[in-house]
């Protein structure tokens, strides 16, 4: 019997989601809903499903259901359907608060519910392979830009792109942050556009993250130092190179990866763990230590403009 899922939210994320789920073994994609009742109907008359202007109608039809809304509503979304006992996928940040994450979190842990947080870089096979040949970084530098595009502005460039490397490089690194020193700058929607942030961690490894939405181009690397190599991840190619030293002097090695759609491999995941009742890649604990450190990096930046 297929699993039932509804998709909350069809913007511009939202509507891949239901091009996934509909064409997904084992998945029955009940419906969409939207507050734009034109867009739901446009996306649910695409994939074949039922169109819902309120998510309360499509909650009580569905096992499972993936949120793809603004920040804000995360909080208040998910707790409706967790209490409706359904399972539950929601698109990073978990929430913009930690006490919102963490009730987000016990109301799933008391009904022993999946909660799976969106951040689909974990399933990039670029950081996939990358993952095999680090063993203990001294010195991670990632960098995230974009081009200003004008959504995503609800929340400042830390929750909307940093957020990401922040979660991969705490996931590489499995320390504890120690120290967080940052710089960053309103420009042009009244939140934080650009930012770096300098991590020091408990294990001597240090980080320097760095997140824009005004870069002339998109850009998304990752580089890991290590005593015996350097390795570099770029993940719009999904390639990685490994530097290192033999007798020959520096050599490297190239891996191009398998090119799939990190996205359409996090929802596969999702549906995995709805039915065998593991613990999600990124679950929601995972997802609130990565909001944690950027909520302080958040503070350390308005306190200085």
């Amino acid at each position: 019997m297929p699993i039932k899922v509804g998709v909350i939210g069809v913007g511009y994320l939202g509507q891949h989601h239901a091009r996934i789920f509909s064409g997904l073994d084992g998945v029955e994609l009940i419906g969409v809903a939207d507050t734009d009742v034109g867009k739901a109907g446009e996306i649910a008359g695409k994939y074949n499903c039922g169109s819902f202007s309120s998510y309360a109608e499509l909650v009580g039809a569905c096992d499972a259901l993936s949120i793809v809304t603004p920040t804000t509503t995360h909080h208040a979304i998910g707790m409706d359907c967790l209490k409706a006992g359904k399972d539950l996928f929601i698109e990073k940040p978990i929430t913009e608060r930690l006490d919102e994450a963490k009730e987000l979190i016990e109301a799933a842990e008391k009904n022993n519910l999946i909660l799976q947080v969106g951040h689909l870089e974990r399933y990039n096979p670029g950081i996939i392979a990358a993952r095999d040949m680090v063993s203990a970084p001294i010195f991670v530098e990632a960098e995230r830009l974009s081009p200003f595009l004008g959504r995503g502005t609800d929340v400042d460039v830390t929750l909307d792109l940093m957020i990401h490397d922040i979660d991969i490089v705490m996931s590489l690194v499995r320390s504890e942050v120690k120290e967080i020193r940052a710089t960053g700058d309103r420009v042009m929607t009244g939140k934080i556009d650009v930012a770096k942030a300098w991590l020091e961690f408990e294990n001597g490894c240090k980080a320097l993250i760095t997140a824009s939405r005004l870069s002339p181009e998109k850009m998304r690397k990752l580089r890991i130092h290590q005593r015996d190599s350097y390795i570099s991840v770029d993940y719009q190619s999904q390639e990685v190179r490994r530097y290192f030293r033999d007798a020959a002097g520096i050599s490297f090695d190239a891996v191009k990866t398998e090119n799939k759609e990190p996205l359409k491999e996090e929802l596969r995941d999702f549906v995995a763990r709805v039915l065998d009742r593991k613990r999600p890649m990124v679950s929601g604990k995972e997802a609130m230590a990565a909001l944690e450190i950027v909520l302080k990096i958040n503070e350390m930046l308005k306190a200085g403009m």
